[in-house]
């Protein structure tokens, strides 16, 4: 299934911000698990929008994404 290079940026950045929370404080940690929340949520409906508008399963759009995203992050 080939994916659209803006869903890849999008879980990309979603899972960068959640990899940032291991290494902050308490206080820094609030602040970046809200904007980890926030492109979780942009994710989320990216992936709901694409699936319905090429009447794809969700589920295996996401899959289909996260291994593309995880590919990505081991290239760079």
């Amino acid at each position: 299934m080939d994916l659209p290079e803006e869903l890849i940026r999008l879980q990309h950045d979603a899972d960068d911000k959640g990899r940032t929370l291991e290494h902050l404080d308490a206080g820094e940690r609030q602040a970046q698990q809200e904007a980890w929340l926030e492109a979780a949520a942009k994710i989320e409906a990216a992936v709901t929008t694409y699936a319905q508008e090429q009447g794809l399963n969700r589920h295996d759009v996401e899959k289909t994404l996260r291994q593309a995203a995880r590919r990505r992050h081991s290239q760079s």
